[in-house]
């Protein structure tokens, strides 16, 4: 598969990248821990199917000492015991976020309240902008079928 553009050459793109990765180093200074992040990553990804972004975040989290079992179950969170109160209330939001447009009020007070009870107001903030973030990037790739496989741990910095 060949992308629709390359982004990597484009002046535009690099720009708007940049700022993207901004974004994202700003969530990574809340406080919010490396694994619930590469977690909410994935699980947005997954939901979005963006091939791009799962090789990149599962490549990651693996690279980041992640374990391979719970990377296989994130995509059934609910039924696996391998996460934390914390990491699945961080899910949950994620796929309240991701589908967004699939509830009609959008995320439930219960889901945000449940995420509040795990993470505080900077932590929250940074798992909010994480999960717009990725929605971003899987939208980015989607659209432009960026290819999946070649990513390298450590790739983008």
């Amino acid at each position: 598969m060949e992308p629709r553009l390359n982004v990597f050459a484009s002046p535009s793109a690099g720009k708007a990248i940049k700022h993207l990765t901004a974004v994202g180093k700003v969530v990574s200074d809340t406080g919010l821990p490396a694994a619930t992040q590469e977690l909410v990553k994935i699980r947005a990804s997954q939901i979005n199917g963006c091939g791009f972004c799962l090789d990149m975040h599962t490549k990651e989290a693996i690279a980041a000492g992640e374990n391979a079992t719970r990377l296989h179950l994130v995509a059934a969170w609910r039924e696996a015991t391998v996460f934390t109160d914390a990491e699945r209330a961080a899910l949950e939001l994620a796929e309240e976020g991701t589908r967004i447009a699939d509830a009609a009020g959008g995320v439930s007070d219960e889901v945000w309240g449940n995420a509040a009870k795990h993470f505080d107001e900077e932590q929250l903030t940074g798992l909010t902008m994480l999960i717009a973030l990725i929605n971003s990037y899987n939208r980015l790739n989607v659209i432009l079928q960026q290819p999946a496989g070649d990513y390298q741990p450590g790739q983008f910095g």
